[in-house]
Parts: structure tokens; C-alpha cells; sequence
């Protein structure tokens, strides 16, 4: 068929089979044809073809449009469009801004169907320096007004975060279609604005424009990630009042909104009603069932899912790992290697998280060594994932080795090293990556300044945390947290400090919590300051009543202190309450295994040799302190 239609066909016939073509496999079949024939429309067509495998989805011919690309001795605007496009939809939009520069040096200049397609690379790419120097290249070039240029200049600067400068070329766009508002209300749903989206919608509405199932299905976006369940139900209801078609994206948002809102029953329904179920919607209910139900509901409602795609495996390991179910995780992801299918990023990263929390160095290292085998160059946050997982492992060092091994690096890289510093007890070594972190441009956050002041706390370093404390909110603008304050509590009580303590929680903005007396309490216990103690015991009591927990602080304040009767009375309250000490649960790998067992478990099929093995143990290792270097963990 492809003899009969292609050999000697005009270039028309050509471009039509072309047309038609909708995959990798059919194109080469044609292009092969051309050259062996030694086709004259070869070259005539050498656009179109390329065209051809650039309007593929998913950039699946891009690889073939660069290798036609670089035969071309001439290429022309069209062509640069074309390829420029195909990258900007790839998994490498960064080859968009090279072949830019390159059009740019053959003095070919930018039309508005180039600038569209470059934004949007830039925006892939997060190139936000090349988005302010190409929007300079549209006012110059006189595009400014076009409505195309605008939407996607206007739609750049909202996926770079900045919604200011966003807003402002919206405001000041002449012709403005549901496009631009969609891109603008979509923007401000991602950041979690949900006011100014909603006041956008009614802007909208105002002037006269129909919202479609994009704008729609941004602000069930915006309510999903605020919880708010009540504006959610108003948007749905529009959407069923207004004749809005209800497709597949709607559909799906609808799901993802009642499920994250809590609302399963509505979710269900909407689900059940959807004609077609794809891998987001499907997901979208096994979130909500992990979050609101259980995650043995989630697993039974994955079970059931009929073509399981990556989307869903990955979404019921992460499910597991949030779950504290780890070696499920790890299961689940052996399961899928036994059924040939390939993890990507997103399976590697949690996995790589149910390795570091659950301690098995072991799979760490063999996930560590299939992406060495397969990622020519992984993303940064399966980088991080990494870097996490042997910190957590205990392999600070390797840790290290990686961070600086890293081509890339952003703000989480460095919060994740000065964390593992700060866990490890190497507070000098955290304070000085972060000073590199601060050299290096990178502006801290509050997560990097909860590790900061945990090194600081973890080492004893008073002065130095005391000086981060205040350089936080007065020199990098981050306001402290309950967090911080927990750090700084913990750092002054440990020092001696106590009346500074109190005086510090009692500044706090926000009201203290467990966690805060907690801390307050521990200093209390090692300083001896009983009078102190049974004051924060009140609020602890007031907080969160009696529980094994504190059952646990208050016994060692008083244990500390010499307060006998007291703690008569207080074992005797425990059992008139019934209040019971969590066990401690100790894991250790051993031969490739990961055990785990109970404190005082008698049952365990292996504590016969545990307990032989811990009677060997040289006596230099059986003092009071070593229970401390146990990698040991609180059951619920």
C-alpha cells in the first residue's frame, strides 16, 4: 500500500500520507521509503516530514526531527518552529532555548507562533532569566498586543511564581480571551490563592465571558488545596447550571477536589458517573481513601484498578511510605519489578523514602545502583532523595560525597545535607554548608532554619543559635515557627537557661504546643527545677490529658528529682486511668534482613537469638547509655 501510494506520488500525496500518520513507526516506514527510492520530494518535503514527527505527542519523534534537522543545510523559520515546539513539549525544553540562540545567529528573528513555543520551553525549563529577556524580544519585535504572545508571556511569569508581574501584564493586556483569564485564575489556584482566584471568576463572569471546564477545573484546584468544600460544591453546581460539558479533566478534578476535601461519598459518585476512568481520576480516589478512610482501603480500591498505570503504583507506595508502612512500600515495588514494569523518578524517590525511614541501607543501595545503571542524569529531587536516604542510613560521608557530586543543586539539596549534619551531631560542618548555601545565593527557608538551629541545639552551640534565631526573621525575612521556637526552648533549657526559656514561650505568637513544654520539661528533668516542671505539667495535662507519653516525662522529672511519693501517686493514676507506656521497638539488619521486635518480647521467632547475641556483646557496651545509640522508635 505504502509502495503503491508513495512511489511516484506527487508531493502531494506525499504530505497527505504524512498527515495521516500518527505514529513513530509509520513516519520512518514513509521517510525510509523516500530515501531509498532517491525520491527528488525528499528534500522538498524535508519540512513537513520533520513537521511531521514533531507534531507527535509527548515528543516521541523529537529524536528523529533533531537527526533530519541536522541534515538540513538551511533551515527556515518554519522548521526552527517546528523543532523549538517539539522540545518545549519534551523531556528536554532546555534544547528549545539552544535552537533559539542558534535561529537567532543565522539571523532568522522570531515570529508570534516562535515566542509561544519558546515561553513555554522557558517555563518547562525554568528559565525564568530567558522569559524576562525573551518578553524584551516581544516588546521590541512589536508582538506585545498579540493576544497568543500575551497569554503565554502572561502564563510564564505565573509558572515562575511571580504573580505580580503575572498580573500586571494582565492588567494591561488590550484583548484579553478565556485563555488569558483561565492562565491568570489557574496561577493564582496553584499558589494557593484561592480569594484572588475566585474574585478573578467573578471578574470574569462580569464582562460577559463563559467559563469553560479549564477555568472551572482551576478553581476545584484552588478548593482542593485549601480543604474548602463548600466553595467546591458552588463551583460544581455551576458547572451542571451552566451546560458546561463535564469532560475528562472536570470530571477528574471534581474527584480529586471531594477526595481531598473529605467528602468520599461525592467523590465515589462522581468517579462511578465518569464514562471514562483514566490513571489521574483513579488516583485521585486512592489519595483520598489513604487520607480520609484507611490504607488497607486504599490498596483494596488499587487492587481493583484494572490497568494499573505508573501513575497509580507510584501513588500506593507513596501511600504506604506516608503510612509509616514501609516494608509494604518495599514490596509493592518488588512486585513491580517482577512484572517487568519500569519505576521512573517519582517510584525511585519513594522508594528511596521508605528506605531511609525504615533503615534498609541494603535496598537503598540497590535502588542507588539501577539508577546509576539507567539515569545517564537524574532530576535533582531524586538526587535529594538520595542524599536523604543515606543520612538517614547513617552514611552521612556518602551523603556528603553526593551533594557535591550534584551538577544541580536547589534549596532543598542544601536543607537536606544541613538536616543530615544536624541529625548526625556535626554542628560545626552545618553551619559552615550553610554559609556556603548563603554565598552561593540561595535564600534559606524556614525549613533550612529548623536544621540550622537543630545543629546548633544538637551541639550545644548557645550563642551561634541564638544568633541565627534572630538573624532568620531580621536578615533573611523568614518568620519563626513553632518549630524554631521548639529548637530554641530546647537550646536554652539544655544550657541552663530556663528562665530564658519561659520567657521565650511566653513571647510566642502562636499558642505553645506539646511539643514545646515537652522540651521545656527535658530541661526541667536534667536541671533539676521541680518548681518549674509541675508548672508545665499542667499545661502539658491541659493539652493533651494524661498518655503514656507523658507518663514517661513526668516519671523521669520526678525520678531525677528524688520526688518518691509523687511518683507512687502518679503509677498509681496510671493504672486507676488505665494509661499504658508505649514499647520501644529496636530493627536491625542482619544478612540482608530487616528485624524488628518489641520491648520485653518473648514471642518473637528469633528472640532466642537475640538474646544470645546480646549476651555477647563485650561489657564495655552494657552501660546505661548505650540503650541511647539503639536505633530504637515509639509504636503506636
Amino acid at each position: 500500500m505504502l509502495a503503491s501510494s508513495a512511489g511516484g506520488a506527487s508531493s502531494r500525496h506525499v504530505q497527505e500520507l504524512l498527515r495521516r500518520c500518527g505514529s513513530v513507526h509509520r513516519l520512518n516506514q514513509i521517510h525510509a521509503h523516500l530515501v531509498v527510492r532517491g525520491d527528488e520530494a525528499v528534500d522538498a518535503i524535508a519540512s513537513q516530514i520533520l513537521a511531521s514527527y514533531c507534531a507527535l505527542p509527548a515528543g516521541g519523534g523529537v529524536w528523529y526531527a533533531r537527526q533530519l534537522f541536522d541534515g538540513i543545510a538551511n533551515p527556515d523559520r518554519f522548521v526552527y518552529n517546528n523543532l523549538i515546539r517539539a522540545y518545549g513539549n519534551s523531556h528536554c525544553p532546555q534544547e528549545a532555548l539552544h535552537l533559539h540562540r542558534g535561529m537567532i545567529r543565522r539571523g532568522i528573528l522570531p515570529n508570534e507562533f516562535t515566542l509561544p513555543f519558546l515561553l513555554k520551553a522557558c517555563a518547562r525549563a525554568q528559565a525564568w532569566e530567558h522569559v524576562m529577556v525573551t518578553h524584551a524580544v516581544v516588546v521590541k519585535l512589536g508582538f506585545v498586543r498579540q493576544v497568543f504572545v500575551g497569554n503565554a508571556l502572561q502564563h510564564s511569569y505565573a509558572s515562575a511564581g511571580s504573580l505580580g508581574d503575572s498580573r500586571q501584564f494582565f492588567d494591561e493586556m488590550v484583548d484579553r480571551n478565556v485563555v488569558s483569564w483561565n492562565s491568570m485564575i489557574n496561577g493564582y489556584a496553584q499558589a494557593g490563592n484561592t480569594r484572588e482566584a475566585c474574585s478573578l471568576f467573578e471578574a470574569m463572569r462580569c464582562q460577559g465571558l463563559l467559563a469553560d471546564e479549564f477555568t472551572l477545573a482551576s478553581l476545584l484546584f484552588a478548593c482542593s488545596v485549601e480543604g474548602n468544600l463548600e466553595f467546591g460544591k458552588l463551583v460544581h453546581s455551576h458547572s451542571l447550571v451552566s451546560g458546561c460539558r463535564i469532560d475528562l479533566i472536570l470530571a477528574s478534578a471534581l474527584v480529586d477536589m471531594y477526595g481531598k476535601c473529605g467528602d468520599l461519598l461525592m467523590a465515589r459518585t462522581c468517579f462511578d458517573m465518569m464514562p471514562f476512568k483514566d490513571a489521574v481520576s483513579w488516583t485521585s480516589m486512592l489519595c483520598a481513601l489513604a487520607k480520609h478512610a484507611s490504607v488497607d482501603a486504599a490498596r483494596d480500591w488499587f487492587e481493583q484498578e484494572p490497568e494499573k498505570s505508573i501513575i497509580s503504583w507510584n501513588a500506593m507506595i507513596s501511600c504506604y511510605v506516608q503510612g509509616g508502612r514501609f516494608s509494604e512500600a518495599l514490596d509493592l515495588y518488588h512486585r513491580m519489578n517482577l512484572l517487568g514494569l519500569t519505576p521512573d523518578e517519582f517510584t525511585l524517590a519513594a522508594v528511596l523514602s521508605a528506605c531511609g525511614q525504615h533503615g534498609d541501607l541494603v535496598s537503598g543501595k540497590m535502588v542507588h545502583d539501577y539508577i546509576r545503571d539507567n539515569f545517564h542524569n537524574p532530576g535533582v529531587a531524586l538526587s535529594n532523595s538520595l542524599l536523604v536516604m543515606y543520612a538517614r542510613c547513617g552514611q552521612v560521608d556518602t551523603a556528603i560525597s553526593l551533594f557535591s557530586e550534584m551538577p544541580s543543586k536547589n534549596v532543598i539539596s542544601w536543607n537536606a545535607i544541613i538536616g543530615a549534619l544536624a541529625l548526625h551531631g556535626r554542628a560545626q560542618d552545618a553551619l559552615m554548608f550553610f554559609r556556603s548555601m548563603v554565598s552561593d545565593a540561595f535564600p534559606p527557608d524556614e525549613i533550612t532554619f529548623v536544621a540550622l538551629l537543630s545543629a546548633c541545639n544538637h551541639g550545644g552551640l548557645l550563642e551561634a543559635g541564638q544568633y541565627y534565631f534572630q538573624a532568620m526573621r531580621h536578615v533573611y525575612s523568614v518568620k519563626p515557627g513553632v518549630e524554631h521556637y521548639t529548637c530554641m526552648v530546647d537550646l536554652l533549657g539544655r544550657g541552663g537557661q530556663l528562665a530564658k526559656a519561659v520567657d521565650l514561650i511566653k513571647d510566642m505568637p502562636m499558642r505553645p504546643d506539646v511539643v514545646v513544654w515537652g522540651a521545656l520539661l527535658g530541661a526541667c528533668r536534667i536541671h533539676g527545677h521541680i518548681q518549674i516542671g509541675k508548672q508545665v505539667i499542667k499545661q502539658l495535662l491541659e493539652l493533651e490529658g494524661m498518655s503514656g507519653g507523658l507518663f514517661v516525662l513526668i516519671s523521669n522529672l520526678l525520678y531525677e528529682t528524688h520526688q518518691w511519693e509523687d511518683m507512687k501517686r502518679l503509677r498509681k493514676l496510671m493504672r486507676e486511668w488505665g494509661t499504658k507506656k508505649n514499647l520501644g521497638v529496636s530493627s536491625i539488619e542482619t544478612n540482608d534482613n530487616n528485624l524488628e521486635s518489641g520491648a520485653e518480647d518473648i514471642v518473637h521467632e528469633s528472640s532466642d537469638d537475640m538474646y544470645v547475641a546480646v549476651d555477647r556483646l563485650p561489657h564495655r557496651l552494657v552501660f546505661p547509655n548505650a540503650l541511647a545509640m539503639l536505633h530504637c522508635h515509639q509504636t503506636n
